[in-house]
């Protein structure tokens, strides 16, 4: 291996789009972070209106804004915390290279115990050190002007362009989602395998720092785990696995009718279609027990309370499937794979997945047993390939 390649970081590839994007966001930053500062200081300022750190702080927020490093509390606690530190050791510490080493020291310490590390408010610190007898003189207002305007302005600035770029900024990580039921416990594909517990030990035993949250972490990890187990069933999709022989209600269709549906094919969601054939929403046993109390032969038992509040705000109590149906629908095609159901069937406990073609005609539908019973046999089969090795 050449020196190039060992002095070259392994830094994430990124495409030529989000390469334009960071730079068109640090011109902004930039830029407009001058021209307010020059407009609230005025041309005849004594202290810098711009100083050199906020270029650091702008290759963080624009250029690596997921970064713990380049959040907003990192970028104003750890400038601020710098700017003050820097001008105590100026003003109190007599040699300026002693002034300046502590000031730097000082601040990386302090920002990790706030958890508000900041690579660029060491050149902060060291600024209010050395920047000359402008700074100098001015004191505990350069924390002010210009450190905390440019910081706000910046960060401003970088909310705005990131979110309106598609860059999700204050970056926060989804995460895995929680349970249906609301209890502690996290969604059933996150339970085996490498767990967020895991993660958070391994960074722990590490003991040091590491630009990426535990959470970032877990997410790829998860990520990468269903995109290796897509590559090993590549070949099974829904058309493989679905039931074609469907059961489903149609728009009007009384809910005597449906429920009855319900209480004999032992279902717990049915697809509703339209005149055509075309997916048009989904009913489920919650969307019934929301809208009414049904008594065992199917019939529907409105109680009191429900019928008061029918009568006071006149509206007609429902008595249609399209009434109370789910119109945002879930579906799939044939022709996708069964590991992207995991996630909405596993995790939001979706209990059917409607299967369409192109013109949203209901073709099929995937059950919750028919994603297992799938997903296991492709285990199987991937073992006995293993062996076969």
């Amino acid at each position: 291996m050449s020196l190039f390649h060992k002095l070259n970081p392994a830094i994430v590839p990124t495409s030529p789009r989000e390469k334009l994007r960071a730079s068109l966001g640090a011109l902004t930053g930039i830029l407009a972070t001058g021209l307010v500062s020059t407009i609230a200081l005025q041309s005849d300022a004594s202290v810098p209106l711009l100083v050199a750190p906020m270029g650091a702080s702008a290759v963080l927020l624009f250029a690596a804004p997921a970064s713990p490093l380049a959040q907003p509390w990192s970028i104003l606690g750890g400038n601020l915390i710098a700017a003050i530190i820097g001008v105590s050791c100026a003003k109190f510490l007599g040699a300026p290279l002693l002034a300046a080493a502590i000031a730097v020291s000082a601040a990386i310490a302090i920002m990790l115990m706030l958890n508000c590390l900041h690579p660029p408010s060491g050149a902060v610190a060291l600024t209010a050190v050395l920047g000359g007898p402008a700074i100098q003189k001015a004191g505990y207002w350069f924390v002010l002007s210009p450190i905390a305007l440019n910081s706000v302005i910046l960060l401003v600035i970088a909310l705005l362009f990131n979110n309106v770029t598609g860059r999700r900024y204050p970056h926060a990580t989804p995460g895995s989602q929680p349970s249906r039921q609301g209890t502690a416990d996290p969604a059933p594909s996150h339970r085996i395998g490498v767990v967020a517990s895991d993660i958070e030990a391994v960074i722990q035993e590490q003991d040091e720092f590491i630009d990426v949250s535990p959470e970032d972490l877990d997410l790829l990890f998860h990520k990468a785990q269903i995109r290796a187990f897509e590559r090993q069933t590549s070949a099974v999709t829904c058309s493989d696995i679905m039931s074609r022989d469907v059961i489903f209600a149609t728009m009007g269709q009384s809910l005597k009718s449906v429920w009855r549906i319900f209480m004999t094919r032992h279902v717990k969601a049915l697809p509703v279609v339209d005149a055509n054939g075309k997916l048009a929403g989904i009913v489920g046993l919650e969307d019934f027990l929301e809208n009414s109390v049904l008594s065992s032969d199917g019939s529907l038992k409105l109680g009191l309370g429900h019928r008061m509040l029918a009568l006071f705000s006149k509206r007609q109590l429902p008595t249609r499937v399209d009434e109370i149906m789910q119109t945002r629908v879930q579906s799939a095609i044939p022709g996708t794979r069964i590991t992207s159901l995991v996630s909405p069937m596993v995790d939001q406990g979706l209990d059917q997945m409607p299967v369409v073609d192109a013109d949203n005609r209901l073709v099929g539908i995937v059950s919750q047993s028919d994603l297992l019973a799938a997903l296991f046999q492709s285990e199987l089969d991937q073992m006995a390939i293993t062996r076969r090795r």
